[in-house]
């Protein structure tokens, strides 16, 4: 074969590789490893044309190529019949796991389940993956066996906020309560504001990564080991710095419970830790009772007809009829009565904090018609007050929490959870099912979960669907694609 038919690889480092190939070659992969980037026809470079709102992977002025996407790479060569050559073998030394150290949660000894054992065992074997897991499958516990595998290596674990360190250093104290092998507080450091970049000698830094994204790159050079978890939701530049930064982590891990419709593209994720792995998924752990039983109820308030054509009068854009519906009493007061109905423990979503989660929280304090415990949780909520209440929660039986989808979408664990309503329209997938994974995971009797789901239908004669029905569509064919038992409830609702 002539070499115009070669792609010759090497590894500059565990980031990049190097690729040297025919011109046409390189011509073919920076078409094939490109996508637009989104919203890239608002952006300033775009609307002035000086660029085409593509990203491209490869880049052809130096060569490099994202190492995480050799398997790509492959079949990319493999379907146009061009030769891979390899100047230095990429394949990594075979790690056999071993689960011999004691684990526990809240005291008790836990089992590691097959299909935990098994994705564990394929990202010791690879050291390089995105482990796709849904919200209840254990991540918290793989990344610590992960840890805690690969323990001559120091470890940076990245997460998407000050919640997650919290709750993942707690997490691992949790699993080795009874490990003399391994002590939380003498092992782990954290960093978030106000905490200090010196991890000295502890072997495993738990971080967000607004925390360390402009850190200097010998910040990084220590660790052999880097996990990002929940890494949809990162911003794809300070990803790809940290990733780049640690140029001697030989062991580069991503978790997600989703990769529909993530903040960073799913070729860049590959890119920067590796090819997917899937470890189970929520329909799997339902039907095995590892999860809660869901049943979803779409309460679709239908407003009557006066109240359409004043509403089609006063709101013509999407921000002006989010005002109108989360500044709507009538319809808080619905939101909170149906809150108070349920007797066990619920969770209640807003979007807005000042114009909605604090009205609804002031309202509800107001109503509570049997003194229940209720309790507040945004953004500006301190991390440790966060996960206090967290912990408060599974202990108890009837509370109420209100809390923001930025703060309690993404991999918070609640044990003892037994409804949701979401309160704020949204369409994102994501926000969607990890809502909903708050309360997926089985506690003493909460073998069932309730989502309520509270859809606003302002549609006109003319047939024109509002944005919060709209939203409210999208929403229902996530519950269709993932084969969640759900039902709609039309609701005449008078506003006024």
């Amino acid at each position: 074969m002539s070499n115009h038919n070669t792609i010759t690889i090497c590894q500059r480092d565990q980031t990049k590789l190097l690729i040297r190939t025919d011109p046409s070659v390189e011509q073919e992969m920076i078409e094939e490893f490109s996508f637009f980037v989104p919203n890239h026809k608002f952006m300033p470079a775009f609307k002035k044309k000086v660029w085409d709102g593509k990203l491209r992977l490869f880049n052809q002025k130096t060569k490099s190529f994202p190492a995480g996407l050799l398997p790509d790479l492959r079949s990319f060569a493999d379907d146009r019949g061009y030769l891979i050559e390899l100047e230095e073998a990429l394949t990594s030394e075979e790690i056999k796991p071993h689960f011999d150290f004691p684990l526990t949660s809240k005291g008790n000894p836990i089992e590691i389940r097959d299909y935990q054992k098994e994705s564990v065992a394929h990202m010791v074997k690879a050291k390089r993956g995105i482990l796709l897991s849904p919200t209840g499958s254990g991540k918290s516990l793989m990344i610590y066996l992960l840890a805690r595998i690969f323990d001559e290596k120091r470890c940076l674990i990245v997460v998407p906020t000050t919640n997650l360190v919290e709750q993942m250093y707690s997490d691992f104290e949790d699993y080795s309560e009874t490990d003399s092998s391994f002590d939380a507080s003498a092992m782990i450091h954290k960093i978030y504001a106000g905490h200090e970049k010196d991890y000295g000698d502890k072997r495993v830094v738990i971080t967000t990564w607004q925390s360390i994204h402009r850190f200097e790159k010998d910040w990084f050079e220590p660790f052999e080991m880097v996990i990002g978890d929940e890494a949809h939701t990162f911003k794809a530049k300070s990803l790809t710095t940290i990733m780049d930064n640690c140029a001697n982590a030989d062991v580069r891990i991503g978790t997600t419970g989703t990769l529909d419709g993530t903040e960073v593209h799913e070729m860049v994720l590959k890119g920067l830790f590796g090819p997917i792995y899937r470890a189970t998924s929520t329909k799997d752990l339902i039907e095995s009772e590892t999860l809660s039983q869901t049943h979803i109820d779409l309460l679709i308030l239908r407003y009557d007809e006066p109240v359409i054509k004043k509403f089609r009068k006063d709101v013509k854009t999407y921000s002006e009829e989010i005002d109108w519906l989360v500044s709507n009493d009538k319809r808080n007061k619905f939101v909170l009565k149906l809150a108070f109905s349920q007797k066990s423990n619920t969770l209640l979503l807003f979007n807005y904090v000042e114009k909605h989660g604090r009205p609804l929280f002031d309202m509800a304090s107001r109503m509570n018609p049997d003194n229940r415990p209720i309790y507040f949780i945004s953004g500006e909520i301190d991390a440790a007050t966060r996960e206090s209440i967290r912990k408060t929660m599974e202990n108890e039986s009837n509370a109420l929490l209100i809390a923001s989808l930025g703060t309690f979408s993404t991999g918070i664990n609640i044990r003892n959870l037994h409804n949701i309503i979401f309160a704020s329209p949204t369409k994102s997938q994501i926000r969607v099912l990890q809502s909903i994974g708050r309360g997926l995971r089985k506690h003493g009797n909460n073998s069932s979960l309730k989502v309520f789901d509270i859809v606003d239908d302002l549609t006109n004669k003319r047939n024109k669907q509002n944005y919060a029905l709209q939203h409210g569509v999208k929403r229902l064919s996530i519950y269709t694609k993932e084969q969640f038992d759900f039902q709609q409830h039309l609701i005449p609702f008078q506003d006024k």
